[in-house]
Parts: C-alpha cells; sequence; structure tokens
C-alpha cells in the first residue's frame, strides 16, 4: 500500500497551455485587458464605424463584455493587438445572431518588420532574369521556391496579458531574402502565376478561396452622444493570469460496476439515482464542468491557434468545430483561415452582472472568439493607422429547461 499511496501522490496537477485570466478590481500593469467598461480604441480621436458595435437584431448600440490586449510580439512583431466583445443588452435579442459580436482592433507600427505584405517585393522575378544565361545548370524551380519559403508563422506561445514584452525572436524576420539565387527557368516563369509567389501571404491563401471584390470601405457611422450609450457593465481588471493547472484524472469506473442497493430501501433505486443513471450528460458539457470547477473563477480561457472547450456539441457551434476537420468560417477581409483565440467563461457573467438588479441576466455558457490567422489590416488603411475587423464569434447558450 505504501508504494501504491507514493505513486498515487506523483500524479500531481497537469499544466495545459491555457492561460486563464481572472477578474479583479484592481487594475495592474495592464489596464487595456478587461471585462465591461467602455470600450478604449486604439486612437480614441478615431473609433471604428458604430456599425460594428450594433446589434444585428434590434440595432441598437451594444455595450461591451471583454477588451483584450492581443499583443502577440513573437507571432506579429509590430502588430497592436485588441479584441473586442460586445452583446445586446435586450432579453428580446438574446439567442439570436448577431446580438453578440466580436471585433479585432489593429495597427501596425511603420517601422515593424513585415510579415507577409512586403514579402513579394524582393522576390521580383524580372530583375534577376539578366543573369540567367550563367545559371543554366542551377536548381530548378522546386528548389528555388524551396530555398524562399518562410517558416511557420504561427509556432509557440505568447502571453496576451503582458504588455511590456516584446521579441526579437521574430519568426518573419528571414522570410524576405533580398534575392532569389537560383533564377527560374524562363519557360514557367510565365505558365504558373502562383509559383513566382507574387502575392502576399494573405492574398496567396486567397488564390484558393476567392472573395468577392469591393471597393473602398463605407464612411464609418459616427458615434452618438455618451447620453445616448446603453449603461456599460461595471469594470473588472483581468490583472491576473495563469497557466490552467488540472487536478490528476480520477480512475476510471469499469463498465461492468454496479451499484450496491439497499436492501431495506424501497426494493429498487431511488428516483435520484435512476435520473442519475437514465440522464445520458453530454460528455462535451461534463468536461466543460469539470474545467470550470478545477478553476471556478476562471473569467476568460486564452490559447491563440488552441483549441476551444466547447459548452455542448449539440447545437451549431458545437458541431462545427467539434466535428472530425470542423474549422470556423475564413476572414472575409483577406481569405485566410481563422483560429481560436479566447473565449468567455460563466464566471463572466458573474462579474459583469454584480451590481445588476434583475433576475434575467445574460444565459450563455460561452463565447468563443476566432481570429484571422494572418492578423490582416483593414483595407484601405495605411501603415500605422487603425483598423477594426469583425472577426467570428461562436456563443454556445445555456441549455433550456424541458
Amino acid at each position: 500500500m505504501a508504494d501504491y499511496d507514493s505513486d498515487s501522490s506523483e500524479q500531481e496537477f497537469t499544466e495545459t497551455n491555457v492561460l486563464l485570466g481572472y477578474a479583479t478590481k484592481d487594475a495592474d500593469d495592464d489596464t487595456i485587458s478587461r471585462l465591461g467598461g467602455q470600450p478604449d480604441w486604439l486612437n480614441p480621436d478615431q473609433p471604428p464605424s458604430a456599425a460594428l458595435a450594433r446589434c444585428k437584431v434590434c440595432n441598437d448600440i451594444m455595450v461591451q463584455l471583454l477588451q483584450l490586449n492581443g499583443e502577440l510580439p513573437e507571432k506579429f512583431p509590430g502588430h497592436e493587438r485588441r479584441l473586442y466583445v460586445f452583446a445586446c443588452r435586450r432579453p428580446t435579442c438574446r439567442r439570436k445572431q448577431g446580438s453578440i459580436r466580436a471585433l479585432r482592433g489593429l495597427r501596425v507600427s511603420k517601422d515593424a518588420p513585415v510579415a507577409a505584405a512586403t514579402r513579394a517585393a524582393p522576390q521580383k522575378k524580372p530583375e534577376p532574369a539578366a543573369p540567367e544565361p550563367k545559371k543554366n545548370d542551377g536548381p530548378g524551380l522546386g528548389d528555388a521556391l524551396f530555398g524562399s519559403k518562410s517558416a511557420n508563422p504561427f509556432a509557440g506561445n505568447a502571453n496576451p496579458f503582458s504588455t511590456g514584452t516584446s521579441s526579437s525572436n521574430s519568426p518573419f524576420s528571414t522570410a524576405a531574402p533580398s534575392s532569389n539565387p537560383f533564377s527560374k527557368p524562363e519557360p514557367k516563369a510565365e505558365e504558373d502565376p502562383a509559383s513566382s509567389l507574387p502575392k502576399t501571404f494573405a492574398e496567396t491563401l486567397s488564390l484558393n478561396n476567392p472573395q468577392t471584390p469591393s471597393g473602398p470601405p463605407p464612411p464609418p457611422e459616427p458615434w452618438p452622444p455618451a447620453s445616448a450609450l446603453p449603461k456599460p457593465y461595471p469594470v473588472s481588471y483581468l490583472a491576473d493570469a495563469e497557466f490552467e493547472t488540472l487536478d490528476p484524472e480520477p480512475m476510471a469506473v469499469p463498465q461492468n460496476a454496479r451499484m450496491d442497493v439497499d436492501a431495506d430501501g424501497a426494493g429498487g433505486p431511488s428516483t435520484d439515482t435512476k435520473d442519475v443513471f437514465e440522464s445520458s450528460m453530454d460528455a462535451v458539457f461534463q468536461k466543460f464542468a469539470d474545467r470550470m470547477a478545477q478553476n471556478p473563477e476562471q473569467a476568460i480561457r486564452y490559447e491563440y491557434a488552441g483549441a476551444p472547450l466547447l459548452y455542448s456539441k449539440a447545437d451549431a457551434v458545437g458541431k462545427a468545430l467539434g466535428s472530425n476537420g470542423g474549422r470556423m468560417p475564413r476572414c472575409g477581409n483577406c481569405g485566410a483561415g481563422r483560429v481560436f483565440e479566447v473565449q468567455m467563461t460563466p464566471h463572466a457573467i458573474t462579474e459583469l452582472e454584480a451590481e445588476e438588479l434583475s433576475l434575467e441576466g445574460m444565459d450563455w455558457g460561452t463565447i468563443i472568439v476566432g481570429v484571422c490567422e494572418a492578423d490582416c489590416q483593414q483595407r484601405g488603411v495605411e501603415a500605422g493607422g487603425e483598423g477594426y475587423l469583425e472577426e467570428w464569434c461562436g456563443v454556445q447558450w445555456e441549455e433550456l429547461s424541458k
């Protein structure tokens, strides 16, 4: 028994790659990441169009649920990123598509190492065409392209709650060699436009995912005066963050295990026991509930390009993300894929509605936000300017009692 106990004690907590954010009333160094309050735009003098914060059901201006400092210096150096989640306050709009929306704000510094936008510039092929005669015996097109490929820009982790950290280990620092030493065979240069890599990363992705051509964005809708805005939720700062730790998984109960029934009882299992056995708990929801129980005060869960913790597999979001090969819709701005970044948990409702007197509060189980994996900028925004794009927001609602 002593050896068994010793072995069991070694099965301590397991740390995951998920960063948990905890709400507090005390602000820390990072005052950007928070629940509730009014949004802090990248440039207060140039907010996004108010249309992005309107409920798609009733057209009212929504209130902010979450504002998150989403800077990822190792993945997107020079990108100042913020995520915003808004919700409509009208009870009649709940459970309807468009009553909760997510935005990604982005400002790319002028001197930032460009991940993809200028990758094509140093690889212009007409220029190295002159030395081509003395490269006739050089490598072919495949070798040339292989030599110009960049590393995966989405590998690694970053803490979205750290604002003062910057990394010089940019995954894009070697993405754009000054010139290609291997010139392409002349006959192939015009046959395969995609192989010459004349496009940015986002545009290259769009080759296989054509987007509807769009002109200049419409002029932004001005915001109503502050007096006309709905009452915001109280502010709670997400100043405390730590990686998720989980208890060791309990020993699985054998499927052929039986429950002993008290012989002095009613001759069969009680109603409560019967309900336990007859109810086929959604395994996905059970996992969600277990994770919440182990860290009950978590308000958000963050893991860029990770996997969201689903509340249910039965609704539209669960079916879309939970199935094999399930994925979020592609970015409507550049055509790149989307990845999970952050989700809100039920405890966030507790923090947001701490001062609410109404018993009819928010009834979502989780809000999942997926973002453009290329971190593209709004069309028409120049370097150093601020842009805002709507991102994918998957809302899983609490199940209604039958």
